[in-house]
């Protein structure tokens, strides 16, 4: 996005409103494959080793260690698409196939990326179904958790791994 078109940044006295967490999609080879509701675990965690410097033993220093990323669960409307579950079924089988996808926060309208984070090596590893009732009247909502090897912020919000 140029930078014309940026939202303005934060300064004494003006008000910045955050974006909204709930309009974003899952984007796998530049087509969304779902309507997604509800995403968890976006998250990195860099573990830490803890040492005391010669002499400096009033300071505990950290420095960092391996870099792990917890599974992704996503949330999904049942639909007659039946890609999600066929990319899983993949893997039931013995052959995962990793991809590359993104997540991508939307602005309010819905058209542009404001952030993006890119999962790389991503596979299906969970599938929770959607619970059946026939007295209830709720949407059809199953998740898909995935796996990946990588995730990193893109550098610029509109394009796909």
């Amino acid at each position: 996005m140029p930078a014309s078109d940026k939202a303005p940044s934060a300064q004494p006295g003006v008000v910045v409103d955050p974006y909204r967490a709930y309009n974003f999609k899952l984007i796998d080879h530049g087509l969304m494959q779902a309507a997604f509701t509800r995403v968890e675990g976006l998250a990195i965690i860099v573990n830490r080793a803890l040492f005391r410097a010669g002499g400096e033993n009033s300071v505990v220093r950290a420095i960092p260690m391996q870099v792990s990323y917890p599974p992704v669960k996503l949330w999904y409307g049942v639909t007659d698409s039946d890609e999600l579950l066929r990319w899983l079924f993949t893997a039931v089988k013995g052959r995962v196939e990793r991809r590359d996808v993104s997540l991508a926060l939307l602005n309010e309208a819905g058209t542009d990326h404001v952030r993006r984070w890119d999962f790389f090596g991503a596979w299906p590893c969970e599938w929770h179904g959607t619970p059946l009732d026939a007295l209830g009247d709720e949407l059809a909502i199953e998740s898909l958790t995935l796996a990946f090897d990588r995730l990193e912020l893109a550098d610029d919000g509109n394009q796909a791994p």
